[in-house]
């Protein structure tokens, strides 16, 4: 402003009333200032407009790069922000970025809102997050710590009613040998782990359940699909902790020449683009994305426009695709001697 005020031939004060439509100047003094401003390109510092008035409106958003399904929240949180009135900042954690250091970039930058999706710190961490910006978790619940610890917003699919619905599926397709492909020592991850154990044992399957380590990427998958291969018989059925890690289960198998769902049904989670493709043609657990991400928004912008409310909660509820990797188990691999064959 000040270099319009010098083009313009005025003080830095009456261009700030001209750009903020305000009375006290002519009107050829207003064409003045703002063709001096054109001449310049001169573009409004709107974050510096917002933090002298003690906000900033912008919400800080992470996200694991590696997660499509991340990716698609993320286009439905830009439009409701922009809905709202406030500008979004994205800061990305991975396998090379620590994720506490994305987060606290998007602190340093005076975001006074964070959603952060499917976050791997510690509960402790986040009530320290909590404590300095609103927060909204999506995908995992934070217990509170005692009376005075700072509300946190959380939003979730019932991973558990998911994965009893892939089990019941799975079962009553005539399936016992159900192994779960799991995600890692992850929150989300852990919750399916557990809820894959107790529909298992809800049916009676407790001598066939049995959990592979993994995590939600394709290379999992197809480790844990070289190691069922490496045994003298296959599982019937194998449910992944996501759609990444049941495509790389679907790939090694299929390569080495099983065949899906004949031999072995796949099973995974998100319903993400990839799975609904024809000649992928995933079984999976659809996660509302687009409701995810809007609540999410909602409980941000809500509780930094009313100090006065506490945190919310909400659980939505996933629904079972049925597509053609699952089918009833052959007479062979239902039995005990599957014939397996590495590639």
């Amino acid at each position: 402003m000040a270099d319009v005020a010098a083009r313009a031939g005025v003080s830095r004060t009456l261009v700030s009333l001209i750009f903020s439509d305000k009375p006290g100047a002519s009107q050829e003094t207003r064409d003045r200032v703002l063709a001096a401003a054109d001449e310049l390109s001169y573009q409004p510092d709107r974050a510096a407009q917002l933090l002298a008035r003690g906000r900033s409106r912008t919400l800080g958003v992470l996200t694991d790069v590696k997660q499509t399904f991340q990716a698609e929240m993320l286009g439905t949180v830009y439009d409701a922000a922009e809905t709202a009135g406030y500008d979004v900042l994205l800061s990305a954690s991975g396998p090379t970025r620590d994720e506490r250091k994305a987060i606290e970039a998007l602190l340093s930058h005076r975001c006074e809102g964070l959603i952060l999706f499917d976050p791997l710190s510690g509960s402790e961490y986040l009530r320290s997050v909590a404590a300095r910006a609103v927060l909204t978790i999506v995908g995992r619940k934070i217990p509170a710590s005692g009376a005075d610890s700072p509300p946190i917003n959380t939003v979730r699919s019932a991973d558990s009613r998911g994965i009893r619905a892939s089990v019941d599926h799975l079962v009553d397709l005539g399936h016992s040998r159900i192994v779960h492909v799991d995600g890692g020592d992850h929150a989300v991850s852990n919750a399916r782990r557990r809820a894959y154990v107790a529909a298992m044992r809800r049916h009676g399957l407790d001598a066939f359940t049995r959990v592979v380590t993994g995590a939600h990427d394709e290379e999992a998958g197809a480790a844990a699909a070289r190691s069922f291969l490496s045994e003298p018989q296959l599982p019937t059925a194998v449910m992944a902790g996501n759609d990444r890690s049941a495509l790389g289960v679907m790939d090694e198998l299929t390569r080495a020449g099983v065949s899906i769902p004949g031999d072995v049904s796949i099973v995974g989670y998100d319903d993400s683009p990839l799975s609904r493709l024809a000649r992928i043609d995933l079984t999976t657990v659809r996660q509302d994305g687009e409701q995810l991400a809007r609540r999410a928004l909602e409980f941000t912008v809500t509780r930094l426009d009313d100090e006065r409310t506490g945190g919310f909660e909400c659980v939505i509820e996933p629904e079972l695709v049925v597509r053609s990797t699952s089918g009833t188990p052959t007479s062979a691999g239902s039995g005990g001697t599957a014939d397996v064959r590495n590639p």
